[in-house]
């Protein structure tokens, strides 16, 4: 822990004055109503911005988080430098691609006014961004952002003032500063922000936060995509391989000393597994840390003297019997690899001041059940969280715990990975957010999808029916157009093995439509061509 700021010159974290914050806007506003984030050229550049930026600054990266977070370089380069610049090249290679405008499905009742899907920018967007992954949860969301073509303010976590400091430094050398600009500070410049009508905000962070923001989102509109947390369960059965589950469990849990939002929070383990599984513990965190974790290059420290003593806290009033670890020095934000045996769903480690929170910090409770359905049921009363781990070959088990369940992702057999899975989503469900991000989702949270028909007039022949006064003929006349067809009623209760027949909805409509049509056009182009 010799990192000094001096020595890789680090800037000194400063809070933006709040009078400067409308300016911010302002000036984003205007660059956004310049029209440059228009060209899919200009996007790839801001991207490979994105990129060198990380790849020029990353001693000074590794320095600002060691100092912040106490995390060895390696831990930074495995979980945020690969991630992130895989991200940012898969949105550098695929926005030419998702920002071309779409024709819409074909349909004979609506083709000829063409309707397409345009992929516009929302606008000026509002991006918070949390201590425990500063350059991966910092990066991806801003180069989603530039990729869909909207300019961005960016608030980083006080929590992380040397690395925070060091964005503010960085951006405006290597990203137009017309579209992005760094906000530092803390609640006052937050609560500024959140004063503003945004285009879009995304919220990264814990719970309690995000309902003040979506609260203060509300008043002025503002759509809001939220990734939160939650108590993440690692949920063991029949069939598992212990050695192997229990080493990615635990090297998911106390990495970056378990702040991570995809954490596993605690462990259910069938009662006649318990020992076993705790024997495998004991022997694999001396292979992760040799000379203890304390000494430990390989295991990061608390982010606060605050959290520190909340986790400390929470180890005190616990029921449970504490079988590895345990020890805390609030001085130094340490706390050691920490396995809690005997937990029940009322154990503070359970349950934070009566609301459900995930621990983010190295302790492991394990809850031990008799079956699948216990384990379910344990689960189910509780918050949907972000990550739900399955560790079984049963593939009965697996679809049972899959199918009985709610969770943002779902991972069999492994933890966290989930998170760098090319192209699919992340993302939360109910209170472990809403919306999700990553790849294409990441220009599709930030793109409105613009509908744009042409009419012509000649299609009055076809469409006159809607114009009053109304008849009978005249509904008539639109039925054929609109009215959709559908299958005969189902049977009470439905037959499982019958499969509905597919409707012809509009067919006969369509045919007369393409008739009208061809006639119509042919018609206009044979008067075109006498005048």
């Amino acid at each position: 822990m010799s990192t000094t700021a001096t020595e890789h010159k680090l800037p000194t974290f400063a809070p933006m004055p709040l009078e400067d914050i409308a300016k911010v806007r302002e000036e984003l506003q205007r660059g956004f109503a310049s029209g440059k984030t228009r060209s899919v050229a200009w996007r790839r550049a801001q991207i490979l911005a994105l990129v060198y930026l990380i790849k020029d600054n990353i001693d000074r990266f590794n320095a600002a988080l060691a100092l912040d977070l106490g995390r060895s370089p390696l831990e930074t380069h495995i979980a945020e430098v690969g991630p992130t610049l895989d991200e940012l090249r898969v949105l550098y290679d695929g926005v030419a691609k998702w920002a071309k405008t779409e024709s819409a499905p074909f349909s004979t009742a609506w083709f000829p006014m063409k309707p397409q899907i345009r992929k516009e920018p929302k606008g000026v967007v509002l991006v918070i961004t949390p201590f425990n992954y500063v350059i991966t949860l910092s990066m991806c969301p801003i180069a989603g952002a530039l990729a869909a073509g909207c300019t961005v303010a960016f608030k980083p976590s006080e929590q992380t003032p040397h690395a925070s400091a060091l964005f503010a430094e960085l951006m405006p050398k290597y990203v137009d500063t017309d579209v992005v600009r760094v906000v530092n500070g803390a609640i006052p410049e937050t609560t500024k922000l959140l004063e503003y009508q945004w285009d879009h905000i995304m919220y990264t962070g814990s719970g309690r936060v995000a309902r003040i923001v979506l609260t203060a989102a509300a008043k002025t509109l503002s759509p809001v995509t939220t990734e939160l947390g939650g108590k993440s369960p690692a949920i063991f059965g029949p069939r598992c391989n212990l050695k192997t589950s229990v080493r990615r469990v635990l090297w998911a849990k106390f990495a970056n000393s378990g702040q991570t939002c995809i954490a596993p929070d605690y462990a259910i383990v069938p009662k006649s597994l318990e020992l076993d599984f705790i024997d495998e513990i004991r022997r694999v965190l001396p292979e992760f840390y040799p000379d203890g974790a304390e000494r430990s290059s390989s295991f990061s420290r608390i982010v606060s003297f605050r959290g520190t003593a909340r986790l400390h806290a929470l180890l005190q009033n616990t029921k449970g019997e504490t079988v590895c670890g345990g020890r805390v020095d609030v001085e130094a934000r340490f706390v050691e690899p920490t396995v809690v045996r005997g937990v029940g769903g009322d154990d503070s480690l359970m349950s934070e001041y009566a609301v459900i929170l995930e621990l983010f910090g190295p302790i492991l409770p394990i809850v031990t059940v008799d079956d699948v359905d216990e384990a379910i049921a344990f689960v189910k009363a509780r918050d949907h969280p972000l990550a739900l781990y399955v560790f079984s070959e049963d593939k009965e088990f697996q679809q049972k715990i899959i199918e009985s369940t709610q969770s943002g992702g779902v991972l069999v057999n492994d933890t966290m990975v989930h998170f760098a899975a090319y192209g699919v989503p992340f993302g939360g469900i109910g209170p472990s957010g809403s919306g999700q991000y990553k790849g294409k989702y990441s220009f599709d949270m930030f793109t409105h999808l613009r509908t744009v028909l042409v009419s012509a007039s000649w299609l009055d022949i076809i469409l006159s029916g809607r114009y009053p006064p109304f008849s009978a003929a005249k509904a008539r006349k639109m039925d054929m157009l609109t009215l959709p067809s559908f299958p005969s009623r189902p049977k009470v209760p439905p037959v499982p093995s019958e499969v509905p027949q597919s409707s012809t909805s509009r067919w006969g409509a369509g045919v007369v439509v393409a008739l009208v049509v061809s006639m119509t056009a042919l018609l206009t182009r044979s008067s075109h061509r006498r005048s």
